[in-house]
């Protein structure tokens, strides 16, 4: 998936000036950035919730319509809370019938997020980190190959932080696409293999944690390091 040149202004502020990133088959690509970056309002525009003022995002070389995007690319937004007075249970149920997945891939998902003790819960009960494992949950249900998520760990402690990453290695190597912004950079640095530095909606720079290294002359700095001396 090529992202060409996205472009969102509210009034006469730049949210996303000239955005460009490409992903392939298999990878993990991290957006990183403070709060007011555009971070969120690339993902919403990536994934055709945000109408853009310009720019373009392509599938295998050809343009992938607004319209179409729902079937390459599943997004997960960061605080959704869906049918809050439904059960846990009967979400997940839901879900599974809406994309076909089999009980066997629904089981997968109940145990790799550890949801079984909140089943019967409903949702609206949940604390903020059973809830985001709830929407992780439905992410591993859907079939689009493009899996697009904000602040994957938000409401995490260490060890299921641990755990999530663990799981997103998984899948991107079954092949899936992953676009994760995320806040936690040394979170970033353990699962992403690639990295698009986003500051007030421009990049800063893009490419592996070592191409980074090199552009900014740094050879063991971390990701944190990187970005403070790109900003």
């Amino acid at each position: 998936m090529d992202v060409a040149a996205l472009t969102k202004r509210f009034g006469e502020q730049f949210a996303l000036a000239n955005v460009a990133f490409d992903i392939h088959a298999g990878e993990v690509l991290g957006i990183i950035g403070p709060n007011g970056a555009g971070k969120t309002t690339l993902l919403e525009g990536v994934a055709g919730l945000l109408p853009m003022d310009s720019g373009d995002v392509r599938w295998q070389g050809r343009s992938l319509p607004v319209a179409q995007r729902r079937n390459s690319i599943f997004y997960l937004p960061d605080g959704l809370r869906p049918y809050q007075d439904q059960y846990v249970a009967r979400v997940l149920a839901f879900f599974a019938g809406v994309y076909r997945a089999p009980r066997a891939q629904v089981a997968l998902a109940i145990e790799r997020l550890a949801l079984a003790p909140v089943l019967q819960k409903r949702v609206r009960a949940l604390s903020k980190g059973f809830g985001r494992r709830l929407m992780l949950a439905i992410g591993l249900l859907t079939p689009q190959p493009v899996l697009v998520m904000d602040e994957p760990f938000d409401g995490f402690d260490l060890r299921q932080t641990r755990d999530v990453v663990h799981m997103l290695r998984e899948l991107a190597a079954g092949g899936r696409t992953l676009v994760l912004a995320i806040h936690q950079l040394a979170d970033a640095e353990r699962v992403c293999d690639r990295f698009l530095l986003l500051a007030d909606g421009r990049v800063l720079a893009r490419g592996t944690l070592d191409e980074l290294r090199s552009r900014t002359a740094r050879p063991r700095a971390s990701l944190e390091d990187i970005f403070l001396a790109l900003t």
